[in-house]
């Protein structure tokens, strides 16, 4: 297990980690996920994303950052309160879109400077 980082979400620490396959606790549980966010711990776990472990994609490095987008963006709906309170703020589909798509919004803002 491999601390990555700890990230300032909307005020709370979470803590990313990386777990290898032999280490697979919460992302056993959840047995196709290359990540997981546990709101109870403030933790997100993500799958050691390697070609050592089975992974074939090309671009390794984007999946990994995109699968750590993903699990963040579920932790900012948790802290806002929307996860709580609404379905569509724990729709896979809109959490996955937000973190395909923030890097081409962010991107896009900054090549017209309103960062």
């Amino acid at each position: 297990m491999e601390e990555l980082a700890k990230v300032n979400v909307l005020g709370t620490e979470y803590t990313v980690i990386q777990e290898s396959d032999d280490e697979r606790g919460k992302l056993s549980i959840q047995s196709n996920y290359d990540g997981y966010c546990d709101f109870t711990s403030k933790t997100i776990y993500i799958s050691d994303i390697s070609e050592d472990n089975g992974y074939i994609k090309d671009n390794l490095l984007e999946h990994r950052n995109r699968t750590i987008r993903h699990e963040l963006v579920h932790a900012f709906l948790y802290e806002s309160g929307l996860d709580h309170n609404s379905d569509w703020a724990r729709n896979e589909e809109i959490v996955d879109w937000v973190a395909i798509q923030f890097p081409k919004l962010k991107t896009m803002f900054e090549e017209i400077d309103i960062c």
